[in-house]
């Protein structure tokens, strides 16, 4: 065996199941191993290297921030994330920003968000809706949320409060809006970790219209 693949299992908690294959470089979306092939990456490094291998701008962006200082916490003011912040409420048309480490992190955040402001409607209004087939972290609310049983088991007892509707099915989503005391529907427009299922444009929309309504 590989003397790295040795070292790997050695040191690194076997949390994923590796191909035998050793990336040393890459440029676009090519990743170059170290068997001398090339690799295309379909997954964009499951959706966290969306600029591909060695982007130019991004490269240099981070360099120059290298330079000046890697981190700080909270506690000051710091430019990058002002920027980011108000290119990201531009794009998106919300109005305010709150930045995470990491997905997990962003929907703990979301289910408080809600949770919280439910309070207004009364007690029991602190359901949230997700699908069936979805993915949404691996902190213990998360998978609570996830909507396969494969993942509720062994970390168990999880957090209450999920019900799981069928994906592109409208009336499954309207039903326990209607049976539920519900505060919030959180859905994937592409179900990556339950097949790459991609939600139909009016299930998305028809969802959205129920939650303004």
């Amino acid at each position: 065996m590989n003397a790295l693949f040795e070292s790997d299992k050695k040191y690194i908690a076997n949390t994923y199941n590796r191909f035998p294959i050793e990336i040393v470089g890459g440029k676009g979306s090519i990743a170059y191993g170290a068997d001398g092939k090339e690799y295309i990456d379909m997954g964009s490094g499951i959706a966290v290297n969306t600029f591909g291998f060695c982007d130019e701008s991004f490269n240099n962006a981070v360099i120059a921030q290298l330079n000046a200082f890697q981190h700080t916490s909270n506690l000051y003011y710091q430019k990058p994330c002002v920027d980011l912040a108000k290119l990201l409420c531009e794009r998106s048309g919300l109005k305010k920003v709150f930045l995470a480490n990491s997905g997990a992190e962003a929907n703990e955040c979301a289910i408080k968000v809600a949770r919280k402001y439910s309070l207004k409607k009364g007690d029991g209004y602190h359901n949230i809706i997700t699908l069936k087939q979805s993915f949404h972290g691996r902190t213990i609310t998360t998978l609570s949320a996830t909507g396969q049983d494969v993942f509720h088991k062994d970390f168990g007892p999880f957090t209450q409060g999920f019900l799981y509707a069928e994906a592109n099915n409208y009336e499954s989503v309207k039903e326990l809006v209607e049976k539920e005391k519900v505060c919030a529907v959180m859905i994937e427009c592409v179900q990556g970790e339950g097949g790459v299922n991609v939600l139909d444009s009016d299930f998305i929309v028809g969802v959205s219209e129920l939650c303004k309504e």
